[in-house]
């Protein structure tokens, strides 16, 4: 029989927080955390039996998120999480499964995408900025992210050297753990060899975070991210952009380049690492990494 402090929401909700601590998804166990402070906060810290973790509640619940100011896609992710710690406690025979969430949003509203055009990757490259200064280090993750595919911040921060084999760029990520190989490119490789010095004596291949304690590790990366992005958008600012970049806009940009030089969707998808493109999964198995690799040569090429 389960532990009666597991029959309740926020205490089973803790067991779960730190049973992904543990298994080192900290990524998940933080998504988890700030759902459990968002919800414990809406029953004003009072822990409640799963039985009542009901279709009236869970409807309140969205009501008073909407009351605060929450908006829809952030609603969406408290909801999703709440409704994935359910359903391990029905799994768990701790509550019957009664879908308390089937009236509720927990879908991802469409965000309008963030990319800039190929003429103002041409500009950052030539961007003169103090060698080896946080703004250069900036602009230089970002052409990394724009020259990998789009490749996530994450995913360059815990880069290590030994994911180079041959020429070629081989990691997993993070996100959706699908392996990527990527080719190192004449600009790649510039940007690798300009940190070389910073990273003599570390096992990462970016300059990004140091430490190898995983909890130190995603700590340092969570602040490089934030400083990241406020670099960024001073960079924006320099060449007068109309949008202000992010993380994300090398990813977006990348896409939008492969789409104007008639990349087939498909290696596109494939490119990108993409796992929830349905009508282009059928294409993913089939396709050889030197398709990929030929169409990011091509958009490379105006660079250098």
């Amino acid at each position: 029989m389960a532990r009666i402090k597991s029959a309740n929401v926020l205490s089973f909700f803790k067991e779960q927080i730190t049973l992904l601590e543990s298994s080192n998804k900290l990524g998940t166990a933080r998504n988890y955390r700030r759902t459990l402070s968002s919800f414990s906060l809406f029953l004003e810290g009072r822990d409640i039996p799963f039985r009542l973790l009901d279709e009236p509640l869970v409807i309140r619940y969205e009501s008073w998120l909407r009351s605060r100011g929450v908006l829809r896609n952030s609603s969406s992710f408290y909801m999703r999480v709440l409704r994935s710690v359910y359903n391990k406690a029905v799994t768990k025979r701790l509550v019957k499964q009664t879908f308390p969430f089937q009236n509720v949003y927990t879908g991802v509203d469409k965000t309008r995408k963030r990319a800039i055009d190929e003429q103002h990757i041409l500009d950052l490259c030539k961007l003169s900025l103090p060698a080896l200064s946080p703004l250069a280090l900036a602009r230089d993750l970002f052409l990394f992210s724009y020259c990998t595919r789009g490749m996530a911040f994450v995913d360059m921060a815990f880069l290590c050297k030994k994911n180079i084999h041959d020429g070629y760029i081989c990691y997993t990520r993070k996100k959706t753990g699908q392996q990527l190989v990527i080719r190192v490119e004449p600009l790649i490789q510039k940007i690798i060899s300009r940190y070389a010095g910073q990273t003599k004596r570390s096992q990462y291949l970016l300059p990004i975070i140091s430490s190898e304690d995983p909890v130190i590790a995603f700590s340092q990366y969570q602040t490089a991210l934030g400083y990241y992005n406020k670099l960024l958008k001073r960079i924006s600012k320099i060449l007068d952009l109309d949008i202000s970049l992010s993380s994300y806009t090398a990813r977006h940009s990348w896409a939008t380049a492969a789409r104007n030089h008639n990349v087939p969707i498909s290696v596109i998808s494939a490119g990108m690492g993409h796992t929830t493109e349905k009508t282009t999964q059928i294409y993913l198995a089939s396709l050889e990494s030197s398709v990929i690799d030929q169409a990011n040569q091509s958009i490379l090429s105006a660079l250098v």
